[in-house]
């Protein structure tokens, strides 16, 4: 009996290995895809009448916005600012106007900051506290939904509870964080999101095989694959709504 636990628990071990190894070495392809962004600004519960615009004198471009319910996106394509000048953002809203110039120069795309209106200032790339926040969102919104669906295959055992909560945590948690890692404007990610989730079916199926004793081997297959394409249109839906 121990060494069947001790094997099992190398299999579990393996398989959790091959999801992270799969997870992050994905490469993206972007042939095909729309030009990403040159500059994004991400601006935390940005107010309405917000506007940036970057360059001086004749040569300035607006940023184009798209709200993101939490956070608004402030994008400037190269092909749009390639006769700026200089990258001096002006930042207007309300009666509070100022500039804030970048050095050149910057990467031909993907250059992200974030704006704090109140300190004036353009921190590079995404912040900590806001990708934590994502994250644990996603992460909580997948254990509700999928939760729910353990509770109607008619999975009541603590032992079995132990485990759903072992194996999300770590598939959806690698999954989130591996999505945490692509630019806020990335248009594809859904294709990639649906190759994830197809690692991750196979990795459930045989972790909820491995590790859940409640109930038949048909029933545990049946409630993975129906749980992740539940998982997989939420998924779908949350990155069309909220930022990345």
């Amino acid at each position: 009996m121990r060494s069947n636990m001790v094997k099992e628990n190398k299999i579990f071990t393996i398989v959790i290995l091959a999801i992270f190894i799969s997870m992050f070495t994905v490469h993206s392809s972007y042939g095909n895809s729309a030009e990403p962004p040159s500059i994004l600004i991400i601006v935390p519960n940005a107010p309405d009448d917000l506007e940036i615009s970057v360059g001086t004198g004749d040569a300035f471009t607006e940023a184009r916005e798209t709200n993101k319910l939490i956070e608004t996106h402030y994008t400037f394509y190269s092909r749009e600012i390639r006769m700026v000048s200089d990258y001096t953002f002006t930042i207007s809203t309300g009666n509070i106007n100022y500039e804030i110039a970048l050095e050149k120069p910057l990467k031909l795309y993907n250059n992200i900051y974030t704006l704090d209106l109140d300190a004036q200032t353009l921190t590079p790339g995404k912040l900590l506290s806001r990708s934590i926040l994502l994250v644990s969102m996603r992460i909580i919104l997948t254990l509700i939904i999928e939760g729910i669906l353990f509770w109607q295959f008619g999975f009541r055992n603590k032992e079995s509870w132990i485990a759903f909560l072992m194996i999300n945590l770590v598939t959806q948690g690698a999954l989130n964080i591996w999505i945490n890692g692509f630019p806020p404007a990335q248009s594809y990610l859904v294709f990639s999101l649906i190759f994830a989730e197809i690692i991750i079916v196979i990795v459930e199926i045989l972790s909820f095989l491995i590790l859940v004793k409640e109930h038949s081997g048909p029933r545990k297959v049946s409630y993975a694959l129906v749980a992740n394409v539940l998982s997989l249109i939420a998924g779908g839906y949350i990155i069309t709504m909220l930022p990345i």
